[in-house]
């Protein structure tokens, strides 16, 4: 495993997070580091905790346990303003994009450059553009949402999600729902968006081959823990049996296919009324 980086390296740190829905709980012990200018995935089963560790990250959820540190801020320390102040600076593409339906493709993306800044209008259609121009899109700037194919919308949502240049950049599901061309097309768009902004980025996914190809590091969660971790070549390599289960989509490991339940032959077998 790659050696410990300094704290000034780090821009979200989480340090032994507990969370519970009431007194179910999701996550247990959580540990992990996103360092600054880094591309990071957090993997796992359906139902590990993977989008509530990054609602706990954002701030809209808070953990029952444990510390959670984004660009030094104690996020459970910050006041409401403060975090609002702290959220202008983080980025959120969500899973299937969630563009405003009535909005084109164009006020899309000029939502959060109105709503966080007092830039002028002529200053917000270059910005707009820009970002449009980025993830190949300028031209499409008029059009509506349904006028988009699934891979466009998620395209206009991550220029969306970097319109105000944000130091961390969340990503739920990012290729959920894609084609393998629109899915390879937007997993190197997040990847040379992340470089040329100099942010650090978080990606929850289900897509193994296509984030061992852009992401630095991985973190694997099952149960509501981190069960393993690595850069993408020792994930690779690995000899974890979740790993080597969750990589190869094998049926038979670690995660079992039958939620927990009484023996089957048992209940099969008791005395109805």
């Amino acid at each position: 495993m790659s050696a410990p980086l300094p704290a000034e390296d780090i821009l979200v740190d989480v340090s032994n997070v507990d969370f519970a829905y009431d007194k179910r709980p999701i996550l247990s012990g959580i540990n992990l580091r996103i360092p600054r200018g880094k591309l990071v995935a957090i993997m796992g089963g359906s139902g590990c905790g993977k989008t509530t560790l990054l609602r706990l990250i954002g701030g809209q959820l808070r953990p029952t346990g444990g510390q959670i540190r984004v660009a030094e801020h104690d996020l459970a320390s910050l006041s409401r303003r403060d975090m609002y102040r702290l959220r202008r600076r983080v980025g959120m593409l969500f899973q299937f994009g969630a563009l405003f339906t009535d909005l084109s493709v164009f006020e899309n993306v000029a939502f959060p450059l109105r709503e966080h800044t007092d830039l002028p209008e002529d200053m917000i259609r270059d910005l707009v553009l820009m970002k449009l121009h980025a993830v190949g899109l300028r031209g499409a700037h008029k059009l509506m949402p349904n006028e988009l194919s699934g891979g466009m919308a998620r395209r206009v949502a991550l220029a969306r999600a970097v319109a105000l240049d944000p130091m961390l950049i969340m990503y739920d599901e990012p290729f959920a729902g894609l084609d393998p061309i629109s899915l390879a097309v937007v997993g190197q768009l997040i990847r040379k968006l992340n470089d040329a902004l100099g942010a650090s980025s978080i990606m929850v996914t289900h897509d193994v081959h296509e984030s061992l190809e852009i992401v630095d590091y991985i973190y694997f969660l099952s149960g509501g823990k981190v069960v393993a971790q690595g850069t993408p070549d020792e994930i690779r390599a690995s000899t974890d049996p979740f790993v080597k289960q969750f990589v190869n989509a094998e049926t038979d490991g670690p995660l079992p296919f039958h939620f927990p339940s009484d023996d089957y032959r048992k209940t099969l077998m008791e005395v109805r009324p």
